[in-house]
C-alpha cells in the first residue's frame, strides 16, 4: 500500500529572498563543476547552497539562517501540489508534463510499492545521506511514475511560478493506497531515504508523482561515447535519420548498424566498451568522435516505457542511464521538512 499523503511545505518569501527564477536550478546530480559555480552566484539563496554545498554542516548552517532570518517560510497546513511543466525537448517539440507534488513514505523495494528500474553506486548515497542527516530537510523532489491518467490543472492563477514550472496548492488527491510506483528519476536519493529511516529518521520524502497516460511523458535516449569499443562491428548503413533501425555505432566517419537482439541499452552493455561518458545530444556524440575525443559513439534508440515497466516488474535493473526522462524536475519550488 503507498502511503501517499499531503505535507507542510516550506518555500521561499521572494519579498525577502528575490525572484524564484534566480533560487531555482536542476537536481543536484545534473550540476557540472562551473555550473555549480554559476548558480551559487546567482544569489546567496540559491538552491544549490543547500543541496551542493562545501559540505553538509555548512547546508545546515544555511537552512537555519534563511528560516530565522524569513526567506523561507512554512506553510501552516498540510496540502498537495499540482505541477505542471511547459517545456521544449532535444526534439524541438513544445509539450506540458504534469503530476501531483505529495509525501511519500519510503519502502523496502522487495514490499513492491515503489520499483527501481536502474542500478545504484554507493558514493553518492553516502553523500546525500550525510546532507539529509545534518538538514533533516528534503530539498529536492524524486520523480515517480504511475499508471493513470493526468489530472486537470485547477483553473485559477498558480500559487508559485518559475519559468516553464507552474505549481498549485490543492486539497485533495487520488488514493494511491493500490497503485505501483516506477522510479523514473531519483534512486539514489529513494535509497538513502531507506538508509535514513533505518536510523530511525522520518522515512518520508518529497514526490511528484507522473502518470503515464498523458503526451507531455517523453523519454529520450542517452548515447554513449567510448574511449575503446572492444572489438564491435556492424553492417555499414549510410547515415540514419531521426529514427534509428537500432543501435547504431559511428566511427571513422561512417555509420554500422549492430543487428543484436535486446533493448538498446543491454546490447551496449554486453559488448562492455572501455571509458565509457555519456550525451543526451546525437550531434554532440557524432561531434566528439570527429574530434577524435572518443573512439566511437554508440547512439540509441529511446527506451519504452513499457519496457522500463517489464523490467521494473520482472525485479531486473537496467544500466545507468538507461532512461532520460525530459525534463529533469526543479529543484528550489518546494522543500520537505521531515519534523
Amino acid at each position: 500500500m503507498a502511503d501517499v499523503k499531503p505535507f507542510r511545505a516550506e518555500r521561499y518569501d521572494v519579498a525577502r529572498a528575490g525572484s524564484l527564477d534566480r533560487l531555482v536550478a536542476p537536481p543536484y546530480d545534473v550540476i557540472t563543476p562551473q555550473q555549480r559555480e554559476d548558480y551559487l552566484a546567482r544569489s546567496p539563496y540559491n538552491v544549490v547552497h543547500l543541496t551542493l554545498p562545501d559540505d553538509e554542516g555548512e547546508a545546515a548552517s544555511d537552512l537555519a539562517t534563511w528560516r530565522s532570518e524569513g526567506v523561507l517560510e512554512r506553510d501552516a497546513s498540510p496540502a498537495f501540489w499540482f505541477l505542471s511543466q511547459d517545456y521544449v525537448g532535444p526534439d524541438g517539440v513544445e509539450r506540458t508534463r504534469t503530476g501531483l507534488v505529495a509525501s511519500l513514505r519510503a519502502e523496502p523495494y522487495e514490499a513492491g510499492v515503489v520499483l527501481p528500474h536502474e542500478r545504484t553506486h554507493s558514493g553518492p548515497k553516502e553523500g546525500r545521506l550525510r546532507l539529509l542527516r545534518a538538514t533533516k530537510t528534503q530539498l529536492e523532489p524524486i520523480f515517480l511514475l504511475y499508471e493513470g491518467d493526468p489530472l486537470d490543472p485547477p483553473s485559477r492563477e498558480p500559487d508559485l511560478q518559475s519559468s516553464g514550472d507552474k505549481l498549485w496548492r490543492v486539497e485533495t488527491a487520488p488514493n494511491f493506497g493500490r497503485t505501483q510506483l516506477l522510479i523514473a528519476d531519483g534512486h539514489h536519493r529513494y535509497e538513502t531515504a531507506l538508509a535514513y529511516a533505518g536510523e530511525g529518521g522520518s522515512p518520508f520524502l518529497m514526490v511528484v508523482l507522473v502518470p503515464t497516460r498523458q503526451e507531455g511523458l517523453t523519454i529520450f535516449p542517452t548515447h554513449r561515447l567510448a574511449a575503446h569499443v572492444n572489438g564491435a562491428h556492424g553492417t555499414p548503413i549510410g547515415e540514419p535519420g531521426d529514427e534509428l533501425p537500432g543501435v547504431v555505432v559511428y566511427r571513422d566517419g561512417r555509420y554500422e548498424l549492430l543487428e543484436v537482439d535486446g533493448l538498446d541499452v543491454d546490447v551496449v552493455e554486453r559488448l562492455a566498451p572501455n571509458g565509457v561518458t555519456y550525451t543526451p545530444q546525437r550531434a554532440e556524440a557524432v561531434a566528439t568522435v570527429d574530434r577524435g575525443d572518443a573512439e566511437a559513439a554508440f547512439l540509441l534508440r529511446p527506451t519504452r516505457i513499457e519496457d522500463v515497466w517489464d523490467v521494473a516488474r520482472r525485479g531486473r535493473t537496467m544500466p545507468q542511464k538507461s532512461t532520460y526522462f525530459y525534463p529533469k524536475l526543479t529543484s528550489g519550488l518546494l522543500f520537505h521538512p521531515l519534523d
